[in-house]
């Protein structure tokens, strides 16, 4: 028997083609999906919209996705929303560091719709 969830993704992504790539993977197997361009806008529709995870890219203009991390492990509301580092870099030292900032699973770009998939169920079933 296999579990369905629906729930409600935050992507944060300043690529306007990632965003919609990702975006389209994740409708097409029942999420619901937050878009933000960037990490200010992010941190608002987190503490708004209070998604299920946030899957985010690390290298973004203004703040970066490490820095949004941190912020978001620091806030009492976000503190336990799990998050995905979707990212190019591909060092072990870039998982290590994301980790470090509090982030609950590292996928490198590119991805399969399965690898994001099974990143999010795995990060939304063990903060569940």
């Amino acid at each position: 028997m296999s579990i369905t969830m629906v729930g409600k993704i935050l992507i944060v992504e300043d690529s306007p083609s990632e965003l919609e790539l990702m975006s389209r993977y994740l409708q097409d197997s029942g999420y619901n999906v937050i878009k933000a361009a960037g990490a200010k806008e992010a941190m608002e529709k987190a503490l708004l919209e209070n998604p299920d995870a946030i899957v985010t890219d690390v290298v973004m203009p203004g703040m970066s996705g490490f820095e949004l991390c941190r912020s978001l492990k620091k806030h009492p509301q976000t503190e336990k929303l799990p998050i995905v580092i979707c990212s190019s870099k591909n060092l072990e030292i870039d998982r290590l560091w994301a980790m470090k900032q509090g982030a609950d699973a590292y996928i490198t770009k590119p991805y399969t719709q399965e690898n994001l998939l099974r990143t999010i169920k795995s990060v939304v079933i063990r903060n569940s």
